[in-house]
């Protein structure tokens, strides 16, 4: 039978093979897309998956794309070629959201001999030019990756969220943070002495510090630009009612449909890559037998100093110039004298 198949057509046949024998019906992980389904993951062109959606059946679609930077799972194209590739995705994904839904597409920077662009100005204009509204340009800080020699290292990632209308769905309660100082009140006015704050906690705004997934996060696979499973949440929460459909047509690691299944929507997405495909069956079922391990969302940044991490210890004896900051601080050192 393998002679008879394309090497595409027979990792496809492989995969659903697999796919069929792993899972049980009550949590199957379809490899086609039907409405009636819970789980899909279908293991191919992105595009082939999305000619087999209803228009205007998507809630929310969320995505990391390939950055056109030449890792394993893409081929490094002409910037040009790279934006028609983004615009037929796009093209299909509006075609597939729904009235009230969203579009989250999450980037970087496509680097060009030491040069950046940031993809998601070059990507704005073809989201616009389908008539969708930006509701926020998110800025996702880290504080691992690469060091730069030549230029400041990046530490930022942005998610641009569009919607197809001014009504959209947006749970602002489902993603509050804690409030900085709860016992703040007024202190004039007809409320003075009332609580000033919301008792469910505030806005998490526009910045998010959310660690990403290096090779000491409890998420890390081998895929070398997996996202947290925290940050798609956080977009499913606010983005999506229970029972609602989110899409990743760029699947990887299978984070999106975690995320989904979690908190009660359905999960679907398409991934080109055989041995990615695996694993995200593999932690998907992890996920549906509350075996996967994740880095909660209510979990603090990691702070070290107030860990009592050794490595936090200065090992020279006198410090100069920014470092001696850090002495002086109440928080890292006792003053010394200079």
């Amino acid at each position: 039978m393998k002679q008879n198949l394309s090497p595409l057509t027979y990792e496809q046949t492989r995969m659903k093979q697999y796919m069929s024998s792993m899972f049980t019906e009550d949590h199957k992980i379809s490899d086609t897309f039907s409405l009636s389904e819970r789980i899909v993951v279908y293991p191919g062109d992105c595009l082939e998956m999305l000619k087999a959606i209803p228009a205007e059946s998507m809630q929310l679609i969320v995505t990391s794309p390939p950055y056109n930077i030449g890792k394993e799972y893409e081929k490094r194209l002409h910037p040009d070629l790279y934006l028609q590739q983004q615009a037929q995705v796009i093209t299909e994904c509006v075609r597939t959201l729904s009235p009230m839904g969203s579009i989250c597409w999450q980037v970087g920077n496509y680097v060009d001999d030491g040069a950046i662009v940031p993809l998601d100005t070059v990507l704005y204009p073809i989201f616009a030019g389908f008539g969708l509204r930006m509701r926020n340009r998110i800025i996702w800080h880290f504080e691992h990756g690469l060091h730069c020699s030549r230029r400041f290292s990046g530490r930022y990632e942005t998610i641009i969220w569009f919607t197809k209308s001014d009504e959209y769905v947006f749970n602002l309660d489902a993603v509050r943070v804690p409030q900085k100082y709860p016992g703040k009140k007024y202190f004039k006015g007809p409320k003075a002495g009332h609580y000033s704050c919301n008792p469910l906690g505030k806005n998490p705004g526009d910045l998010w510090v959310i660690p990403n997934v290096k090779s000491n996060h409890v998420e890390k696979t081998e895929h070398p630009c997996q996202f947290p499973v925290e940050l798609i949440e956080r977009l499913v929460l606010s983005l999506t009612n229970e029972g609602d459909w989110v899409l990743d047509p760029f699947l990887g690691t299978g984070t999106t449909v975690i995320a989904a299944i979690r908190h009660g929507r359905r999960g679907a997405g398409a991934e080109t890559v055989t041995k990615y495909v695996k694993l995200a069956c593999e932690r998907i079922q992890q996920e549906i037998e509350g075996t996967l391990r994740t880095r909660p969302m209510d979990r603090p940044v990691y702070d070290p100093v107030a860990a009592g991490n050794s490595l936090t210890t200065a090992p020279w004896k006198k410090n100069t110039g920014q470092s001696a900051l850090f002495e002086r601080s109440p928080k890292y050192g006792k003053t010394t004298k200079q």
